[in-house]
Order: C-alpha cells, then structure tokens, then sequence
C-alpha cells in the first residue's frame, strides 16, 4: 500500500487547477512538508526533555516523536488506499470526455477501462497536461 501510495504520489499532476477539485494536491503537499519538517521537530521534543533533565517525560516524548513520525505514512497509505479507489459517476464522464478529446488530437493513450480508477485518472491528467495545449483544457475546468 505504501508503495503504491508513493506511485500515486509521484504521477498524480500538481496543477494549481486541481486544488479545489481534488484533495490529493492538499495531501501530497502535506506529505512533503512533514517529511521536511517533523522529523526536526521529534528530535527537539526528545532532546528537551533531556535538555531540562525531565527523563520522567522522556517515554511521553518519545511517544509524541513517534506519532509524528507516522503522520506522512498515514498520508502515503491513504493515497495508496485512494489510488485504487474506484472512480464516482461524475468523474467517470469527466474522465471519459478528456480521454476524447485526447484521442481526437491523435495522442495514444491506453483504452478506457470499464470500471476505472484514480490511478487511470492521474495517468490522463498527467499526460494531459504534458501533451495537450492550455486552450484543449480549459474545457474541463470551467465552473
């Protein structure tokens, strides 16, 4: 599941026009700054319970270290969890619509799948904005 959540990670398009449609860019940047961040933050709290000589707090410490440690697997987990999350009806047309256009500018692209998935998702989306021009997508994110 980690793994596949890492997958996910890395092939999911970070696109400023899929923050409020997705919660994955919120997530993946999440994840990335905890990565940056906590571990810095579990060494302080352990060193300043043995900074201060307070070696009672110390196992309540470690433990709040721990905790935090586990905060950017917990977001690796879930987006394995969510990777092969079956898409709902509404963007299972909105998918369907940006595979046609795709296909109609004679890019190949894998075939749609029956019951498709936010990995086959990411896979367009990515590929989408690689290879498609900004007025082929506008389209799709009209509101």
């Amino acid at each position: 599941m980690f793994r596949d959540g890492q997958k996910y990670m890395i092939k999911w398009a970070m696109r400023k026009e899929l923050i409020p449609l997705f919660p994955e860019n919120k997530v993946i940047h999440a994840i990335k700054f905890a990565v940056k961040v906590i571990p810095v933050i579990a060494v302080a709290s352990i060193l300043m319970q043995m900074a201060f000589n307070n070696y009672s707090g110390l196992p309540q410490a470690m433990t709040i270290a721990l905790f935090a440690l586990s905060i950017p697997l917990q977001g690796i987990w879930w987006l394995g969890i969510r990777r092969d999350t079956l898409l709902p009806p509404t963007l299972i047309s909105w998918y369907r619509e940006l595979h046609k256009n795709i296909m109609s500018k004679g890019e190949a692209i894998q075939p749609i799948r029956s019951r498709s998935r936010y990995q086959e998702l990411a896979k367009i989306l990515n590929y989408a904005f690689k290879q498609l021009d900004k007025s082929s997508l506008e389209y799709l994110f009209r509101t």
